[in-house]
């Protein structure tokens, strides 16, 4: 179903509310990464220039009531100076003081409510809370799509009763770009799943078998298929429990006559610690465990690269934290960024891997979603995208 974009809405004297994805990494009450606010920068300029004021509303954290530490406080700082105006902090995300405070937002100002979740009615979707976030407000942008995957009242409810709903700037790209990698994309396509569990990226297995040309397996979840097919894998990390299902998703692979590797050389160590340090082995002794692909396993994951024209990348290949343990992923993911294909790399620990290369300015898409983005590839709805349908 079509979705609104906010480039189609006249913005003209309207209170905007938009759904931003603020849960940013907090150190010392200072953000340490302000990646997720930056992305959402564009689509509150975009307000402000088309003559509307913008009510912001997000999430941080898992607070258990109202948690001080939990104050979107430094955020409300960080955006009056990427802003360049002020953005107060309104006492709460519903209440007669924040209503009031609304009501008194003229065009081009800004308005920080604080922590959604707050309030249990923000995760239970609850449609007396959902009236009272959009009370006073005559349109709703998403543009959080890290949360796209949750029906809450933020995402969900709240859209019953605004005039207007449309997705916001960063929502569309994130959209666009997903579709690009799911719907006809170009073909060689090549899939490189890692991190720890293969528990995690089953549905997205499932889904992309029949979509991709090459599947390339990295991280921890490649213990769980090597054991599956028989390999020693030491002190691994292993998911005994879901052997059988990657023995099943191999076969899958194969009857789909896909190429699907595995690490053939492995950087081990006696633990995942910062301070340790790696070799390479071709079979893992017994007191050893797997934090890296090798060298050989490197050149062959970057031999199936050449010449792709869609690339997906979710999860980091090895122990990345140390960088004793972090050159597969960097070595990969620097073919993958040079590569020229379409290229979208997803999840949090993904991003995080790479954020400081030179080269990483060069991938097709970041996303911004870690849990929506993988229901997205598994073909599942997202609730916050249907939401936005017209």
């Amino acid at each position: 179903m079509p979705i609104c974009a906010i480039s189609s809405l006249d913005l003209r004297s309207k209170k905007v509310l938009v759904r931003c994805d603020f849960n940013v990494p907090l150190k010392g009450g200072q953000i340490s990464d302000p990646h997720r606010i930056d992305a959402s920068l564009p689509t509150i300029r975009y307000i402000l220039d088309h003559g509307g004021s913008a009510v912001l509303c997000s999430h941080l954290g898992r607070p258990k009531g109202r948690m001080p530490q939990l104050s979107l406080k430094p955020v409300a700082e960080y955006l009056s100076l990427a802003l360049k105006i002020e953005v107060p902090l309104a006492p709460d995300c519903v209440g007669n003081a924040t209503d009031r405070m609304v009501a008194s937002l003229r065009a081009g100002q800004v308005l920080l409510l604080e922590n959604l979740r707050f309030h249990p009615e923000e995760e239970a979707n609850d449609s007396g809370f959902a009236q009272d976030l959009a009370r006073g407000k005559s349109v709703y942008v998403n543009d959080a799509f890290g949360t796209a995957h949750r029906a809450h009242a933020s995402t969900v409810g709240v859209v019953r009763f605004v005039a207007e709903k449309a997705a916001g700037l960063l929502m569309m790209r994130e959209l666009e770009a997903l579709r690009a990698v799911t719907d006809n994309a170009s073909r060689p396509y090549v899939l490189i799943m890692g991190g720890a569990k293969v528990s995690d990226k089953i549905g997205v297995l499932r889904n992309m078998i029949p979509k991709v040309d090459t599947i390339l397996i990295g991280g921890a979840m490649a213990y769980t298929f090597l054991k599956a097919r028989g390999v020693a894998t030491g002190k691994s990390l292993v998911e005994d429990k879901k052997l059988d299902v990657a023995r099943e998703l191999e076969a899958e692979a194969n009857r789909n006559k896909l190429v699907f590797l595995l690490p053939t050389d492995h950087v081990v160590a006696d633990a995942p610690s910062e301070g340790a340090t790696g070799r390479v082995v071709t079979e893992i002794p017994t007191d050893k465990m797997g934090l890296d692909i090798g060298p050989r396993t490197v050149a062959e994951f970057i031999t199936h690269l050449k010449g792709a024209k869609t690339i997906v990348w979710n999860g980091p290949l090895g122990y990345f934290e140390s960088p004793a343990f972090a050159q597969g992923t960097l070595k990969v993911g620097e073919a993958v960024a040079l590569s020229g294909a379409m290229s979208l790399l997803g999840g949090g620990d993904t991003e995080a891997a790479v954020a400081k290369a030179p080269w990483v300015s060069r991938f097709t898409h970041i996303s911004t979603g870690g849990g929506a983005t993988l229901e997205y590839l598994e073909g599942r709805e997202l609730p916050g995208v249907q939401a936005l349908e017209q």
